[in-house]
Order: C-alpha cells, then structure tokens, then sequence
C-alpha cells in the first residue's frame, strides 16, 4: 500500500511540474518550432525591387503579392542605422555582408557571438563565429551576439540573478534537429533567456536582439507585424 500511495504522489508531483512548466513557457515565452523536412524557412532582407522589407507587415503583404501566405516572421539579429545586416549575412548563397570578428562593446561583441546558417541540404546550426566555415553549400546565414548556448553550457559571461532586464529573442537548435525559436513575453535577463534554451535540451543557442524584438505567430494569436527592421526569419508557404 505504502508503494502504491509513494508512486500516486510521485505521479502527481511529476504532473504538477509538468503543468507549472507549461503555464510558465506560456506566460513567460512565446516559443515557435520549425522542420524543415516540412516548412519553408528563409532570411529575407529586401524584395524584388532592392527595397528593404523593415517591418514584418511589408514582408507579409510582400509574400501576399506573389501568393504566398506568412505562418511566421521574427528579426533575425542586430543591425545598422541604415538597416543593413550587421556581421554575417549569406542569402541564397551570396555574401551580402562579411563575417565581423572585431572586438568591441555591445551584445553583438559580448565573445563568443556565432553564427546561425541553414545549408543546401536543408539542415540547421549555430556555432561561434570563431568556428564558421563557409564551405560553400550555406544558404542562409546571420550572426549576432552573444551566443547563449556552446556546447551545452550556459555562456560564462551571462550572470544568474542579473539586473538587465529587457524583451529578447533567440534561436537554437532542439536535440532532434528542429530549429526553435523564443521571444520572451516579459522582460528577462540573459542568463534566465539562456536557461530556457538549455531546458529545452539546445546544445547551442543564439541570441538575436532585445527591446525592438517582434515575431509574428498567428498559430498562437501572436501578431506583432510593427517595427523597422533589418533581416527577418520568415516560414511562407504557397497559397492554395
């Protein structure tokens, strides 16, 4: 009896963590997956006239325009006063913008930063800037900084119990090879936004940009199509 009483509190203590989990993931995150054995995703910068998209609602009304529907859009990493990308961009396989391996101050610098790419061959990373390689079969790439994630380790430079608080958005890399991406909801410093990741089982993770981050999921009523900005993720798929 003794047994069976230990293993029904155990299940319901189990459940408990469960679901506080779950209301704290949806509270605190909005969090959306992507197979790309299944969806289309791309970086997108300026159109077919070489006007930039900055705000997700010119990229949607864009894709609308050539019968194509947005399932998702997020910023896709920091960038410069004229919105172009900075560091690393690659778009279908062209360098638009070189690798940035300078030291100086800010997020994007805070060593290491990386690079997050999607190849050819339709697979996904994310590795530090020092261990970039272009072999030619990249697609799309972006770098920004700092990573949050390296090998399975929190970055060491990110404090637990810090004060610098803002709205971030990240991407990493699940264990089954799916690209997850986070926005947090409410205000949250680096080292719990990176925390998050690594729950999720991300080997390596890597933030994007904070206070102007805006994503556009209409799967979970998020709509945040506002903002100016420069490269974007974007899932699209052909109308019926």
């Amino acid at each position: 009896m003794k047994i069976k009483i230990g293993l029904v509190i155990l299940i319901i203590v189990l459940a408990g963590i469960f679901v506080n989990a779950k209301i704290y993931a949806d509270d605190q995150f909005l969090v959306y997956k992507v197979d790309l054995k299944k969806q289309d995703l791309k970086l997108c910068w300026k159109d077919d006239k070489d006007q930039n998209f900055g705000s997700i609602q010119n990229l949607k009304s864009w894709l609308e325009e050539n019968n194509k529907t947005l399932d998702f859009a997020m910023n896709a990493g920091m960038y410069k006063k004229d919105n172009s990308p900075q560091g690393l961009y690659i778009e279908k396989q062209k360098i638009l913008s070189p690798l940035d391996t300078i030291k100086a101050a800010g997020n994007f610098y805070l060593k290491p930063n990386g690079v997050f790419y999607l190849t050819t061959k339709k697979t996904a990373a994310i590795c530090t800037t020092q261990d970039f390689r272009n072999n030619g079969k990249i697609e799309y790439a972006t770098q920004s900084g700092p990573m949050l994630i390296i090998d399975g380790q929190i970055h060491p430079e990110l404090k637990k119990g810090s004060s610098n608080l803002n709205i971030r958005n990240g991407v990493g890399i699940l264990p089954d090879g799916k690209i997850v991406f986070i926005l947090s909801k409410k205000e949250i410093n680096f080292y719990d936004f990176a925390s998050y990741f690594k729950s999720l089982g991300c080997k390596n993770a890597l933030y994007l940009d904070g206070f102007v981050s805006r994503a556009f999921v209409p799967s979970e009523n998020w709509i945040q199509t506002y903002g100016n900005f420069g490269v974007l993720f974007a899932v699209s798929r052909s109308k019926k």
